[in-house]
């Protein structure tokens, strides 16, 4: 695991955006794993930049999106088909056919999901997995639990992630209480992982994450046994972590 620590949001949303281009530039056609939030806003901003005035080409790279809330319309302003299109996909070429995010409106949960798993599996698997993390360390919406969840499924959310979500929605009664979200071993799977967690209010989580004991009631804890995580913060993120573990950039 590499941890990387940038004097701010910006320079943490760039550093990451290189990671996710120099991916792209090497392989073209790569699976790209995505995620929603606040966190990744920045880094979406700077990929829409490089290929708007460095050339970067989106066309033939595949996505897959970690999650999505449970009943809500794809058009509702706070799906995360639309928060994709919003900041990403509708600024770069990336093609509609390749897309993938997980459909919360399916009737049938169970065979989407394993139809979701197959889909990655025939796209070879995801290259580059870009991870956020909850206050309470999940990843995707994989809660705290007494076990790792190992593929795509519905998952219920916590008190404290509709909480936190609330703050998209105009109010708490608002916030979906359901998802439907890779499992914690699909994110495993990955070739690569980009962790990125921006502000104190993520410190905890992150020094969990990193320096504590491996366990399904901390979710990002199991990124410790991945052979390939670059984690990304800045130094209000760090603000916990001993500076000898990590390299400021």
């Amino acid at each position: 695991m590499k941890i990387y620590v940038c004097k701010n949001y910006e320079k943490m949303s760039a550093l990451a955006a290189n990671y996710v281009a120099a991916q792209v530039l090497m392989k073209p056609e790569s699976v790209l794993g995505l995620a929603t939030g606040s966190t990744p806003i920045g880094m979406y901003e700077e990929l829409v930049d490089k290929y708007q005035n460095e050339g970067i080409s989106f066309k033939d790279v595949t996505t897959f999106n970690l999650d999505e809330y449970i009943n809500l319309p794809k058009e509702n302003e706070n799906s995360y088909y639309t928060f994709m299109h919003d900041n990403l996909f509708d600024k770069i070429d990336v093609k509609e056919e390749n897309i993938n995010i997980p459909d919360g409106n399916v009737e049938d949960f169970e065979t989407y999901s394993k139809e979701f798993e197959n889909k990655i599996k025939e796209c070879g698997g995801i290259d580059i997995q870009v991870l956020g993390i909850g206050n309470n360390a999940h990843i995707g919406f994989n809660e705290p639990d007494d076990h790792f969840s190992n593929t795509t499924g519905v998952v219920k959310l916590t008190e404290s992630t509709i909480l936190a979500n609330s703050r998209f929605f105009d109010s708490e009664e608002e916030v979906p209480k359901k998802a439907i979200s890779m499992g914690i071993g699909t994110i495993v799977r990955t070739k690569k992982i980009l962790l990125l967690a921006s502000g104190k209010g993520k410190a905890e989580a992150i020094y969990k994450t990193v320096c504590g004991p491996v366990k399904p009631e901390v979710p990002a804890s199991i990124l410790q046994f991945h052979n390939d995580v670059v984690v990304i913060i800045d130094e209000e993120a760090a603000s916990l972590l001993d500076e000898s573990i990590y390299e400021r950039v």
